[in-house]
């Protein structure tokens, strides 16, 4: 996505000409599928799709291609909340695949998860929450991450995992141990039939290592994190200069651009 959220003409374009050609397109994202449904259907995309880094794979065209869910245990959930309140942080969220709870009212940030409606409650999550997590977001302020993550891993190293996003929000995101995006595309490489070194991926930010590293071809974005350039197979231009149409164009000779 370019930086105002949006898929750029000409990247829609090479996109179109490579499936015209019969290559595969999907998306593998951390978001929800209610904030990845749009460009799902704006790309007219009959591919599954991975979201929550892994947690939740389905074909949102092939009910019979199955829904894998993979929570969080409620019980972890519940233990990582009550160990936040040792340390500094703004908020908790936890998200049940399309349900959305708070720890702490935030106009803010309910602002920002807003988008594909989903049901919200607010309170605390020791409390309110009842079912196992997909996933769980901890917003914190930057000197505060190193600390909890750090806790994250000494405490429950073995039943979950965490990334933590850049700015503006210092964010730490924790999934179920075992997930990321890397297992979601190879679920939906073999049910395509496509071998591991004919995958293409992109990505530009550490919840993006594990499926560059899988892909053949794991591309970094321009604007990507220094991590992600280091492990990358190559190294395209940014969001905002078409990196993906661009570099998709030249390795498939595509001749759109």
């Amino acid at each position: 996505l370019k930086d105002d959220k949006t898929i750029s003409d000409k990247t829609k374009m090479v996109l179109q000409k490579a499936r015209e050609l019969g290559h595969e397109v999907m998306i593998s994202t951390g978001r929800p599928y209610r904030s990845s449904e749009i460009y799902y259907h704006e790309l007219n995309l009959t591919t599954p799709i991975v979201n929550f880094n892994g947690a939740f794979v389905h074909h949102p065209k092939k009910s019979e291609w199955g829904a894998f869910h993979s929570p969080l245990s409620v019980d972890v959930a519940k233990d990582i909340v009550e160990a936040c309140s040792d340390f500094t942080f703004h908020n908790i969220i936890a998200e049940v695949i399309d349900e959305v709870y708070f720890h702490y009212h935030d106009e803010k940030l309910i602002e920002i998860f807003h988008m594909g409606n989903p049901q919200v409650t607010t309170g605390d999550l020791r409390n309110f929450l009842k079912d196992s997590p997909t996933s769980m977001l901890i917003h914190t302020d930057e000197e505060h991450v190193d600390t909890i993550r750090q806790h994250l891993s000494d405490v429950h190293a073995e039943v979950i995992d965490h990334r933590s996003w850049a700015a503006p929000f210092h964010v730490i995101e924790i999934i179920k141990h075992g997930l990321n995006k890397a297992v979601g595309l190879k679920k939906a490489a073999d049910y395509l039939q496509i071998p591991q070194d004919r995958i293409i991926a992109f990505g530009d930010e550490d919840n993006d290592l594990e499926m560059l590293e899988y892909a053949r071809y794991g591309v970094a974005m321009g604007n990507g994190i220094d991590q992600v350039k280091t492990i990358a197979k190559d190294i395209t231009l940014s969001n905002e200069e078409d990196g993906v149409a661009v570099y998709l164009n030249d390795l498939l000779n595509l001749k759109a651009l």
